[in-house]
């Protein structure tokens, strides 16, 4: 039980670095004057890390620790 606790936080952790890593690519983009490159970095890094994210708030839920 305490594995799966620790597996739930890692992709939590895991998919807010994801979300943070692709706005940081965005906003360096977005000084270089590649607006519509960073919209994509910036989007894909949503729903990647979004998914990631939900994916271990569902398994802590599952689990019970919710």
């Amino acid at each position: 039980m305490r594995y799966l606790w620790l597996l739930a936080k890692g992709l939590e952790g895991l998919g807010m670095i994801v979300v943070l890593v692709g706005l940081v690519l965005s906003i360096q983009l977005g000084f270089q004057d590649d607006g519509l490159r960073s919209m994509k970095y910036e989007s894909y890094a949503l729903v990647g890390g979004g998914a990631v994210f939900l994916a271990g708030m569902l398994l802590e839920r599952r689990i019970g620790a919710r």
